[in-house]
Formats: C-alpha cells, structure tokens, sequence
C-alpha cells in the first residue's frame, strides 16, 4: 500500500521561505507521477506544482515564479521548495501520487 508522508511544515515570516519534503513509500518512486495541493482555510483545493507530461514542472499561477519542485530518486522524496512567502501562502499542502494523497503538512505564514 502506497503511503506519502509530508514534512517540512511550520510557521515562517512573510519573505521567509519553507522546504517541504514528501517520502513515498511502499511503491516504486516516480517523480513525473508526483504533485503539490494546498487547502487554505475556509477554500477549496489548489493545484500547487507537478510536471506536464513531457516532464517539465508546472506551477500554479499564484505561486510560479516563488515554488519550485525538484525530486531524490535515492530518497523516494518530492520536494517542494517555497520562496517569497506571503500570508495568503498559509494553507494545508498535500503531496500527491496517482490519487494517492499524503496527510497534509501545515504551513503559516504571519509576522
């Protein structure tokens, strides 16, 4: 069974920056399969980073240019690193695989 585990979360100043990290286990890891979501409170899912199907990153729009996502094939590890932030960057950030999501990580943003 497919489990991901998130890290890296916590409370940042804004212009501060996070390095979110997401473990696969129990599957071959493939970083192509993987993606970010966010849940901000009180809104709906957002997509957050993942990669096209020739395999370059894409980001969602309120966050390009800030996120970048990159991969450890040794590790079975997503990465999702995050720059710039700013309050409305607080929210639940979820790792998934193939429809298989991770627990969440909690990330704020205040002063």
């Amino acid at each position: 069974q497919v489990k991901l585990v998130e890290s890296g979360g916590g409370l940042v100043q804004p212009g501060g920056s996070l390095r979110l990290s997401c473990l696969t286990l129990g599957a071959t890891f493939n970083l192509k399969a993987m993606a970010w979501f966010r849940r901000a409170p009180g809104l709906g899912r957002e997509f957050v980073a993942g990669f096209s199907p020739d395999g370059s990153p894409i980001y969602g729009a309120s966050v390009k240019g800030r996120f970048t996502i990159s991969g450890d094939n040794v590790e079975s590890t997503v990465y999702l690193q995050m720059r710039s932030l700013q309050p409305n960057d607080t929210a639940l950030y979820y790792c998934i695989r193939a429809g298989t999501w991770g627990q969440g990580v909690q990330v704020n943003v205040s002063s």
